[in-house]
């Protein structure tokens, strides 16, 4: 256990939260999601839904402010216009969590490809569909600089 840091947070995901880059992306799926088959490197949280998950990973991982788009959820069915409850909980998580910062939707090749080149697949057991967002980590900036 450490002071300040979510227990959700294992010696894995915390290590390899730390390891990413500046750009490098980090999905969160679902219990369904072939996670085994596309993850490069693939980091369990079973027991766990989606939404804990994610809110320890934001609590953390600073959200890239240098592109436009950082956040991408999954869509119904492939269809970006189309969304279910839990994809309205993401958002407002993400609202709070980052501020300013839209969660896209993107269609479901798109998403896929989008995961598969991800630099990490955290796979949950949230029992919901389409339940998965992907993360693009920015940059923790030093005191003296400030933002853009």
């Amino acid at each position: 256990m450490l002071i300040g840091i979510p227990a959700l947070l294992g010696p894995e995901l915390l290590a390899t939260l730390r390891a990413m880059g500046h750009g490098d992306e980090i999905a969160i799926v679902d219990g369904n999601y072939p996670a085994e088959e596309q993850a490069n490197r693939l980091i369990r949280a079973d027991g766990h839904h989606l939404l804990p998950v994610l809110d320890a990973i934001l609590s953390v991982l600073p959200v890239d402010d240098a592109v436009p788009e950082a956040l991408f959820r999954a869509s119904v069915k492939g269809d970006p216009s189309l969304a279910d409850p839990v994809h309205h909980e993401i958002e407002a998580l993400c609202a709070k969590r980052a501020p300013g910062r839209k969660v896209v939707a993107l269609a479901g090749a798109d998403f896929y490809a989008r995961v598969k080149s991800a630099h990490a697949i955290v796979a949950t057991s949230e029992p919901r569909l389409y339940a998965n967002i992907i993360i693009r980590k920015g940059v923790i900036y030093p005191p003296e600089a400030r933002k853009p």
